[in-house]
């Protein structure tokens, strides 16, 4: 079995869900375009950041996982150097841009946007904004999520040090797992928090953290049973599809989604080896490769693409939503060859001579 495989899939998938979290944000502007029917599709856009903190944790387990047991508490600070190598220049990149634009706009007489407020600035400086230390999102947007998987990156040597989930049984990783899909579904509950998405800052580290944990005990139920994937994919797709449409059917969406996310992982790990797996595709995978800049950027340019362009935000029209996709595509290549990637290479370049580099098989977390 060819790891590099399984994590191509795993690439592939992530590309696909940042698109849907850019559907999600144009989808209001763009309705006109693309009527009722999508527009209700990708209103649920957002739930592709809780596959990726399932993502996250399945694919950090996989490649970390044996280098901190071994390295121990001397591995942390070289795995956090990497981790933050791999998140926060292109997060620095963006707040550089929207640093510009509010600069623009002061020196303009137009004074401070709303959604830019300075005193949160240094949160998002230390990317911990999404701690419990604002009350809104602002700035650029989706870097919430980055904030949490970097808490996440902190808490994760911690789990690894206090437990191996590969000594576990079966059965009580599955426990385990339906536990703490239980408690992030009763907290939320608890405070009439129906969607998953609901009051980001307030629930939002709860939500990474929760599910970063499930994909970390997903990635050992695959080790564990990808010798056997025809039949563990077939269960894993029931759970899979099964909770999906009980969540069509009306039911909890904190409850069902990430349970059937949890079962969409496994089954795409599973099924990576399939000869006619799409997800195996070039074009496809490259669009996972860039996916953090295309989540990270999408924001922030539709703000500026809709000053320079839209006349009317309630419809800019097929042409322009074109326009702006294709934007988004470019400067995600962009970004991901010029600022993202080389940045990365800087800056693990720069650490102790002999640090083991990351493989190339491994995935780099993204995440709204």
């Amino acid at each position: 079995m060819q790891m590099a495989n399984e994590l191509r899939v795993l690439t592939s998938a992530r590309g696909i869900a940042a698109w849907f979290v850019v559907l999600y944000h144009v989808r209001l502007a763009a309705a006109p375009t693309l009527g009722p029917d999508l527009v209700g599709l990708f209103a649920y856009g957002y739930l592709a950041v809780d596959f990726f903190f399932m993502l996250s944790g399945f694919v950090i387990w996989l490649n970390y996982v044996d280098r901190l047991r071994a390295q121990g508490i001397a591995g942390i600070p070289v795995f956090l150097r990497r981790r933050l190598a791999r998140i926060y220049p292109l997060h620095f990149a963006m707040l550089c841009c929207a640093m510009l634009f509010v600069a623009g706009n002061w020196l303009t007489g137009r004074g401070i946007p709303a959604g830019y407020p300075l005193a949160e600035l240094p949160y998002h400086l230390l990317l911990i904004q999404n701690w419990g230390f604002t009350e809104h999102l602002s700035w650029n947007d989706p870097a919430w999520s980055i904030s949490c998987e970097f808490a996440a990156y902190l808490l994760f040597p911690l789990l690894v040090l206090t437990i191996d989930w590969r000594k576990l049984p079966a059965a009580a990783l599955v426990a385990i797992a339906a536990a703490l899909i239980l408690l992030l579904h009763g907290l939320m509950a608890a405070a009439d928090a129906t969607r998953l998405g609901s009051d980001i800052p307030r629930f939002g580290l709860l939500r990474g953290a929760t599910q970063f944990v499930v994909g970390s005990i997903i990635c050992a139920l695959w080790l564990r049973w990808r010798d056997r994937a025809a039949a563990a994919g077939s269960a894993a797709f029931v759970v899979c599809l099964g909770a999906f449409l009980l969540f069509l059917s009306g039911g909890s969406e904190t409850l069902l989604m990430p349970i059937a996310f949890a079962g969409l992982l496994l089954t795409l790990a599973l099924a990576a080896e399939h000869p006619f797996n799409p997800l195996r595709s070039k074009l496809v995978h490259y669009l996972g490769e860039i996916s953090y800049a295309t989540y990270m950027v999408h924001f922030l340019l539709f703000v500026a693409f809709k000053l320079a362009f839209v006349s009317d935000v309630q419809d800019i029209g097929p042409r322009l939503l074109a326009a702006f996709l294709g934007l988004t595509l470019l400067a995600s290549a962009g970004l991901y060859h010029f600022v993202e990637r080389p940045a990365q290479r800087w800056l693990n370049g720069r650490g102790p001579r002999g640090v083991h580099r990351d493989s190339t098989i491994s995935i780099n977390a993204a995440v709204n």
